[in-house]
């Protein structure tokens, strides 16, 4: 059994976004306080929580303050720097574990992992250079997309390619960056599994969520998905398969897509999820508390759902809508930030629209 994290305890939270904001919430309600690392000011995560280390993750003085003032470490984001998990890791211990961050960091090696787990996932290939990205294309044929390896998340770091002429642009959009090309996957639609796994081996996993992205951001997800028991069964599996090959405590959000041959996996994120935002509107016990209960090493919760929920992202100006939305019965989630830009996450809501 791992020693369980009692009260008071700091949890320590790489990254001062939305996610961090929300970890720290239900840090707070379990007994725990939370410190924030995360180079901005004014971050959302630093609203709510107990200490903020403002400075850059370069600064290796500073990360050994962070790690020394608190008791367990964990992330809102994957795109950390190595040698900033190396000094931290050497301190204190980090959940979900580096494993789990670096395959998830490098789209070559996840989708090698998943491959190599027996999971399908789209056919890919990795691009260095012009040959090889002619290849690739050789290959996997068109339409198809670049993505970058790395650093790349809602849409960005990606380039589509119609056809073979598209090549040389794609390569120019890529600026240099190891990349990977990706098939394209005629899919019905995605869905996404939010799963938890604690350091004794416990796993639970949330109904799988129906996701749909406009611009390449998540725009909704809704629960129930439409699946077949059979797929709904699937879905859990595969993402207990992923949680337990990495030896992973925490919360992974695991996207699937739902095609005639059966489930296809398109990424892992080793950490708390857009597409599980439902669950705390949805559930006696959320991603969020989930994930806190994780690396504190507490048990987790079943996460059975008592609602079925569609979860609405509001991105740029849809923050404009708040006073209509507010006079509607639904649960409004907002992030503290100051200025709605294009494609920005401001907050989202959670509308109960039926009971299972």
């Amino acid at each position: 059994m791992t020693e369980p994290l009692e009260t008071g305890a700091t949890i320590g939270i790489l990254g001062g976004g939305q996610l961090g904001r929300m970890l720290s919430v239900a840090a707070a309600r379990l007994g725990f306080k939370t410190c924030i690392y995360e180079p901005a000011g004014d971050c959302p995560a630093s609203h709510v929580a107990n200490y903020h280390f403002k400075a850059a993750y370069d600064d290796h003085d500073a990360l050994r303050q962070f790690a020394q003032a608190v008791d367990v470490i964990t992330y809102e984001f994957e795109n950390i720097p190595t040698s900033a998990s190396d000094l931290l890791e050497e301190i204190k211990p980090i959940h979900p574990n580096r494993r789990a961050l670096a395959t998830s960091q490098d789209r070559l090696t996840e989708k090698t992992f998943l491959n190599d787990l027996g999971l399908t996932t789209a056919p890919f290939a990795d691009v260095t250079d012009a040959q090889s990205l002619d290849a690739a294309i050789a290959d996997i044929g068109c339409p198809a997309i670049l993505k970058t390896r790395t650093m790349g998340y809602d849409g960005k770091g990606q380039s589509r390619l119609s056809s073979p002429d598209d090549a040389a642009r794609a390569l120019d959009d890529m600026a240099g960056a190891s990349a990977v090309l990706e098939g394209f996957v005629t899919f019905t639609h995605e869905v996404s599994v939010i799963a938890a796994r604690n350091a004794d081996g416990q796993v639970a996993c949330y109904d799988p969520g129906e996701n749909v992205h406009e611009n390449g951001i998540l725009s909704t997800t809704t629960v129930p998905a439409k699946l077949t028991p059979s797929q709904r069964t699937d879905a859990v599996l595969i993402a207990a398969k992923i949680l337990n090959a990495l030896d992973y405590v925490g919360v992974m959000g695991v996207e699937l897509f739902v095609t005639r041959d059966g489930l296809i996996v398109n990424e892992i994120a080793p950490r708390v999820h857009n597409s599980g935002h439902w669950t705390q509107n949805g559930c006696l016990i959320d991603q969020f508390e989930q994930h806190i209960r994780a690396v504190a090493g507490w048990p987790l919760g079943d996460g059975v759902r008592y609602a079925n929920v569609t979860m609405e992202n509001l991105i740029g100006d849809d923050v404009d809508r708040l006073p209509q939305v507010a006079a509607t019965d639904t649960a409004i989630h907002l992030y503290g930030k100051a200025d709605a830009k294009p494609g920005r996450k401001m907050g989202h809501v959670n509308r109960i629209t039926g009971h299972p």
